[in-house]
């Protein structure tokens, strides 16, 4: 009987199984090299000359086998084969300084970690040194003092030495070059799980009052204590270079390694405030500002007007014709909402991060933030804008170039303080924003924010400094205070002598002698205040 089975199948079938085995068998030698903690998978990479190999380790891992840059010995000594003895070297140490470990930002950093789902940090760049790199006479070194092999011990899977395993036994060093605040977070991250909290510190590692605890967060955030545990095991990529390449002498090595350490924290420019406020996905407070700075129209592109916010710096350049900031705008937002959304700051645990709010929150936020402009632009200052005035004009003072109205409202600083009034009248003492503006028409058409660099103006001395002839920015508290008080939200006497003193001290020029509101020179007790609204 003829044999009807199709002979293409069978080798198909063949080649199946066999791709499966091949399969079965690579998984089964996988497992048991990747089960060894002394090895890691890598792939080899080249890049502008240098060998480097390109993996990933468990938080774990990292956070207790990888040192901060600065003890990597290649940086703080440099052997002197004259007096047969190690020396420091002044120029590395100058090199390694230029980026100092901020250590405030740990705590925040192991917070991210902890309570936000959708984390990440980007893959780190260490190197990899051993006990033989540190000691010029070990017999890694040839009479010319030049290494024999490379710092790092790769093992080849393939045929063409791209895939393979990597030493990382107990008496290999490795040290972060670029991402030693992340190698911060993570340490932070693994002490809060193993200990229930973490210690905050200060820039220069002294211990600060505070604590972040595990409880915390539990009731912040509803934080599963299995969820944390569970964070130890998580993966972040990793790049290694050697301390050390074949041929190279230690100061040559010394050399390209501090090269690249410096070029990688150089290359990192840091983010603006404004940049930050752009990209900023969970604070409440700047996703309101960004949203404002779109859609109202006193803020937003309008064709053939200029633009009306600056959306990188801090601050608005004397020509410039923008009338704000994003970094103040959302400065703004913190300062006029923070009393009606108080969780936004996360107010009941001062050192916590907060969470980004939910839909609905936002939604509130926006709307009462654009309630806020809706009234602003009824004022007669920002009426003029729409009469083609550019906000130079407004903004300068009349000693500068060109001259202008020294206008609080075109400040970041003035309008800053002006929303922390409104947002304390309105969200603590349950003013209205109609009765408000209602005043606020009057006295901005009559005058009451223009010439700050005018004694009789409420802000000289407070938002201009009339000794540097410019604006103030330490008198922003003030100046809220002030805006307060003219609006009749203050009715405390005391805290009415309060800010009498306050005022009359900013004004006060000279011994004894402070600047009345008429232009004299009066004794500080004889300022006064000027009239209520």
């Amino acid at each position: 009987m003829k044999d009807s089975t199709d002979p293409t199948a069978n080798i198909a079938s063949q080649i199946l199984a066999t791709e499966n085995q091949e399969k079965q068998a690579l998984a089964l030698l996988l497992d048991r090299y990747l089960a060894r903690n002394d090895q890691i998978l890598v792939q080899k990479i080249e890049m502008g000359g240098s060998e480097a190999y390109i993996g990933s380790v468990s938080l774990e891992w990292f956070a207790s086998r990888v040192r901060f840059a600065s003890r990597l010995p290649l940086f703080r000594e440099k052997f002197n084969p004259d007096a047969d003895n190690l020396e420091i070297d002044a120029e590395t140490i100058e090199d390694i300084q230029q980026r100092p470990l901020d250590w405030s930002r740990q705590a925040p950093l192991a917070q991210y970690l902890a309570v936000r789902k959708n984390h990440k940090f980007p893959p780190v760049l260490v190197v990899i040194s051993q006990p033989w790199v540190d000691n010029p006479k070990a017999t890694e070194w040839d009479s010319q003092g030049r290494a024999k092999q490379s710092a790092t011990e790769f093992a080849s899977l393939d045929k063409d030495a791209k895939v393979g395993l990597l030493n990382l036994s107990q008496d290999v060093t490795i040290f972060a070059l670029d991402g030693q605040h992340r190698l911060m977070g993570v340490q932070g991250l693994m002490q809060l799980i193993q200990t229930g909290k973490l210690q905050r510190y200060k820039k220069d590692k002294k211990p600060s009052e505070a604590f972040i605890t595990v409880e915390d967060l539990k009731k912040e955030y509803q934080l599963d204590p299995t969820y944390l545990q569970n964070l130890a095991k998580e993966k972040i990529g990793i790049e290694f270079i050697a301390a050390v390449v074949a041929g190279e002498t230690r100061e040559q090595a010394r050399r390209r390694v501090r090269s690249i350490f410096v070029h990688v924290n150089l290359m990192a420019v840091p983010l603006t405030k404004g940049q930050l406020t752009q990209l900023d996905e969970d604070n409440g407070f700047s996703i309101v500002a960004r949203k404002i700075a779109v859609i109202h129209p006193l803020l937003k592109d309008i064709e053939d007007r200029n633009p009306r916010v600056n959306w990188n710096s801090a601050t608005v350049a004397a020509k410039s014709t923008v009338l704000t900031t994003l970094q103040a705008l959302k400065d703004m937002s913190v300062r006029y909402l923070e009393y009606k959304f108080p969780q936004w700051k996360s107010a009941n645990h001062k050192n916590l991060i907060p969470m980004r709010p939910d839909d609905e929150e936002l939604a509130a936020g926006i709307e009462t933030f654009k309630e806020f402009f809706d009234y602003l632009t009824t004022l007669p200052s920002y009426q003029r804008l729409e009469n083609g005035i550019e906000t130079p004009k407004l903004r300068r003072f009349d000693h500068e170039k060109g001259g202008g109205e020294g206008n609080l409202l075109f400040r970041p600083v003035g309008q800053i303080a002006f929303a922390h009034a409104l947002g304390i009248l309105v969200f603590k003492k349950g003013f209205s924003l109609e009765s408000i503006f209602e005043k606020l028409r009057q006295y901005d058409g009559n005058g009451g924010f223009s010439h700050m660099d005018y004694p009789h103006s409420p802000w000289y001395g407070v938002l201009y400094d009339p000794n540097r002839k410019r604006v103030l920015v330490a008198g922003r508290d003030l100046a809220t205070k002030l805006i307060v008080y003219l609006l009749g939200g203050v009715q405390d006497a005391m805290d009415r002598a309060e800010l009498r003193m306050a005022v009359a001290d900013a004004r006060t020029m000279g011994k004894n002698q402070s600047m009345s509101f008429a232009g004299e020179f009066v004794k500080p007790k004889e300022v006064g205040l000027p009239n209520i609204l």
